[in-house]
């Protein structure tokens, strides 16, 4: 089969590979329709995610059919159906799995040493990410083993296309527990830095959970117009001060609810902290670029809260701890319990709430994934979220 591979920095390749096979009883096999590139999928090829291996193949966003299924998962799926398959692999049996945090499964990493010793105790296993998390294959391809699938899919039933459903995979959930995580209240200003595709799904999670105003800061154009769209007040940081005009909006006190859907690769470039983080990454004396996580401690009103769906691989500095403690700021944080959510967030496209379709500016073969990615990261020709097709 065709898929796409990591074969190191800036190096993702279209290769024929081995198709996959049933491994373990509760293994399913799915043909990929439909998948897309991630926004983190662009800390792998730029290489800032530890544990790769040349020859892994990427991808965690994908949907199909069913055309092979272990003994033990045929009670919960069949052969023909269609499913989308959430990136967090998880067991449904294990403590974790029981309180709906499907993201820390104890059981569904199959490097859980490495894990315990790297994070102090596993997550769970992710599909086309690190070995850190399981190394298992990911859904850029024609074809993908799904482990635990009788728990680890959703399905999908019929007069929905692919577009509208694919990002329940996690997008769209991760967006919307951004956002719920927030406790959002009628009163609150909720302000959101990142507004590429969880972003995107973020502002329009919380409008739904009725935020009475969502302010969205980015400074790439047609991102900006997405958001203004959806709803959103819009700052550019590099036409405005983010923090003077979040005051002017709040009047004088700050976002109650403050929401990091940028992470580890803050663009930010004309502030002091962020070119000395750019100097000490370039140096491997830091691994992530904190900017956004240290305006947001600043500009969150006091008792309010911060919530972090971009993802952080490593080691940050210079991180105002002592004024997010003195503030009181509450912080809600990690992996999507993607399965937590869709039950209700299909619902909510069944019923024409949202199409998160919008997202979507690019759809190509699988085989142009490679350039792609480089699009994707250098935001050329308009590109916000690619829909990659086998």
């Amino acid at each position: 089969m065709r898929a796409l591979v990591w074969h190191g920095a800036n190096d993702i390749r279209c290769d024929t590979v081995p198709d996959p096979e049933i491994e373990h009883p509760r293994d399913a096999i799915v043909k990929v329709t439909t998948c897309a590139i991630c926004g983190s999928d662009l800390h792998l090829h730029d290489n800032f995610m530890p544990g790769m291996e040349k020859g892994d193949i990427v991808g965690h966003e994908f949907m199909g059919e069913v055309v092979e299924v272990g003994s033990d998962a045929k009670s919960a799926l069949k052969v023909g159906e269609r499913v989308v398959v959430p990136f967090t692999i998880w067991c449904g049996e294990c403590d974790q799995c029981k309180r709906g945090n499907y993201s820390v499964c104890e059981r569904s990493n199959r490097n859980k040493a490495l894990a315990d010793k790297v994070f102090g105790h596993t997550t769970a296993g992710l599909f086309g990410y690190t070995h850190l998390t399981g190394g298992y294959a990911g859904g850029q391809a024609e074809y993908v083993r799904v482990p635990m699938a009788d728990r680890t899919h959703i399905k999908i039933p019929g007069g929905l296309t692919d577009e509208q459903v694919l990002f329940l995979g996690d997008i769209f959930p991760t967006g919307w527990q951004a956002a719920a995580q927030c406790d959002i209240q009628p009163t609150d200003t909720v302000a959101i830095w990142g507004c590429g595709p969880v972003g995107q799904m973020t502002i329009r999670s919380a409008i739904l959970l009725g935020a009475k105003q969502v302010i969205a800061i980015d400074r790439v154009p047609e991102r900006l117009a997405m958001a203004k769209a959806g709803g959103a007040i819009t700052i550019n940081f590099e036409e405005e001060s983010v923090v003077e005009r979040l005051n002017e909006l709040t009047g004088g006190k700050g976002p109650e609810k403050c929401i990091d859907a940028v992470g580890m690769e803050a663009h930010a470039t004309a502030t002091i902290d962020s070119m000395m983080d750019r100097a000490k990454q370039a140096l491997m004396l830091e691994s992530d670029r904190a900017h956004v996580l240290r305006e947001m401690i600043y500009v969150c009103r006091p008792a309010g809260t911060l919530s972090i769906p971009g993802v952080y691989g490593g080691l940050i500095d210079k991180l105002p701890f002592g004024m997010a403690m003195n503030k009181g700021l509450t912080w809600r944080m990690g992996q999507t319990h993607v399965n937590r959510w869709t039950d209700d967030l299909l619902n909510r496209i069944q019923e024409g709430q949202i199409d998160p379709s919008f997202v979507i500016t690019h759809t190509v073969p699988l085989d142009q994934g490679p350039e792609m990615y480089k699009t994707f990261r250098d935001k050329r020709d308009g590109c916000i979220k690619v829909v990659l097709k086998p």
